[in-house]
């Protein structure tokens, strides 16, 4: 059966309850597709550890890694990650995944930090890796009572596309 590796980040600023991303990971149904790996640390060579070993692990068909963008009031999936000069893409065909969602935009912007850094990690890694497997980052806006169900209905239609 085909599973997805689904990661989230734990807060990083003082006035952060909590890590919007992993909400949203936390308002999933239950579903042996997705593996869940949450509440990374915010330093991008332990969340890279991290989700590479539990990839090594489980050896899913994709990894998407989630988190929080508080200044953007879309989800969007992320077409590239940058470290200096290099840059990898997602060979994902994200209009296509995108297609119809209500409140899900695509970025070339992964935030120059440890977003982009565990993003720019795993893509770097897929090709050496012996089994097919895809990779993926979703920014996620604050969740409010007006966007809760909107965003969530829009990541569950990307996850139902991806398996």
């Amino acid at each position: 059966m085909s599973k997805l590796l689904l990661t989230s980040f734990a807060p990083w600023l003082a006035h952060h309850r909590s890590n919007a991303a992993d909400d949203l990971l936390g308002l999933l149904p239950p579903d042996d597709r997705y593996h869940l790996l949450r509440q990374l640390p915010v330093d991008t060579a332990l969340a890279r550890r991290a989700v590479l070993a539990t990839m090594a692990q489980v050896r899913p068909a994709g990894v998407v890694c989630c988190g929080m963008a508080e200044g953007r009031s879309l989800l969007t999936v992320e077409a590239r990650a940058r470290e200096g000069t290099a840059c990898h893409w997602t060979a994902l065909d994200l209009p296509k995944l995108i297609t119809g969602l209500a409140m899900t935009g695509i970025s070339e912007d992964a935030g120059l930090f440890v977003c982009e850094g565990l993003y720019y990690g795993v893509l770097e890694v897929l090709p050496q890796l012996d089994w097919p497997c895809f990779g993926l980052f979703v920014h996620v806006p604050l969740l409010t009572p007006l966007n809760r169900a909107i965003v969530l209905g829009d990541f569950r239609t990307i996850l139902g596309r991806l398996i």
